[in-house]
């Protein structure tokens, strides 16, 4: 098994957390333990636990870790679009297709793993 680094599904993780971060930080401050937090957090869980799975040293456990990271995928998902019908994002195209499109990447190597 490759690096954690090197899989193309954690490197845009790693680009989302940042999208993440960027786009929280307009949020009102009362938001600032509510969904700003939750979102950041889900938002880390997804590259964190890509790299935990990859440094497990079973397949079953690496995939365990990826469909975690799927659920996580599924709540920021879900939380963006909270955050847009409080009118606290405009635009959340950007968002939502780099979620889907890293949700893809996981269960295309989800699938792989299991072949294996």
């Amino acid at each position: 098994m490759r690096k954690h680094q090197e899989l193309r599904v954690w490197q845009q993780s790693m680009d989302l957390v940042e999208q993440i971060y960027s786009i929280t930080k307009t949020f009102p401050d009362d938001e600032r333990y509510g969904l700003i937090s939750q979102m950041r957090r889900c938002a880390v869980s997804v590259p964190s636990n890509i790299a935990e799975g990859a440094a497990r040293g079973s397949t079953q456990e690496f995939i365990r870790f990826l469909y975690i990271s799927q659920g996580s995928l599924s709540e920021l998902e879900t939380q963006i679009l909270i955050a847009n019908r409080l009118n606290y994002l405009s635009d959340i195209s950007v968002n939502i297709n780099s979620i889907q499109q890293i949700s893809s990447q996981l269960g295309g190597l989800i699938k792989h793993l299991k072949s294996r």
